[in-house]
C-alpha cells in the first residue's frame, strides 16, 4: 500500500494527515522519499540500512543533483511532500548554499549532494558494510 493512499484514507475516515506520521513505518516513509527523489529525477540513489548500527536513524538515503540549483530544488520538493503529503515534519540545511543539502525527517537522514562534494565526502564508503568493504578491497587487488 503506498504512503499516498494511507494519507487519502486517512483524510477520508475523517483524521487529519498530522496522524499519520506516528503510523507510518520507516519502509513507508523511506518508500515516499525514494518516490519524491526518483519525480525529482535525484541520480544515483543509494539506500543505507543504518538499524542495529546507530541511534541516528533507521535509513540513510544519499543522491546527487546536476546542479546547486537542481539539489535545491530536489531538497525543497522532498521537505514539501513529507509536510504535505505524509504530515511528517523534518528539518533541513545546506539548502541555501546547494553543494549539499541534509534533512532529516527523524527515521530518515537523507543526503542531496552536487557531484563533486558528493565524491569528495563520500559518505557510502563510511556507511557500507565491512564484508562490502572487504569484497571491494580484494577485487581491486
Amino acid at each position: 500500500m503506498s504512503t499516498h493512499v494511507d494519507a487519502a484514507t486517512a483524510t477520508q475516515s475523517g483524521k487529519s494527515a498530522h496522524a499519520l506520521p506516528q503510523s507510518l513505518t520507516s519502509e513507508q516513509l523511506l518508500a515516499g522519499i525514494l518516490t519524491s527523489l526518483d519525480e525529482s529525477k535525484a541520480e544515483d540513489i543509494v539506500q543505507i540500512d543504518l538499524r542495529g548500527k546507530t541511534s541516528i536513524g533507521d535509513f540513510m538515503v544519499i543522491c546527487s543533483g546536476r546542479s546547486s540549483r537542481q539539489v535545491a530544488s530536489i531538497a525543497e520538493k522532498l521537505v514539501e511532500m513529507l509536510k504535505n503529503d505524509l504530515g511528517r515534519p523534518s528539518k533541513i540545511e545546506g539548502k541555501e548554499a546547494g553543494d549539499w543539502v541534509l534533512i532529516d525527517t527523524g527515521d530518515i537522514i537523507v543526503h542531496v549532494f552536487r557531484p563533486e562534494v558528493r565524491e569528495f565526502y563520500q559518505l557510502e564508503k563510511m556507511w557500507q558494510p565491512a564484508t562490502a568493504a572487504a569484497s571491494s578491497h580484494q577485487q581491486s587487488s
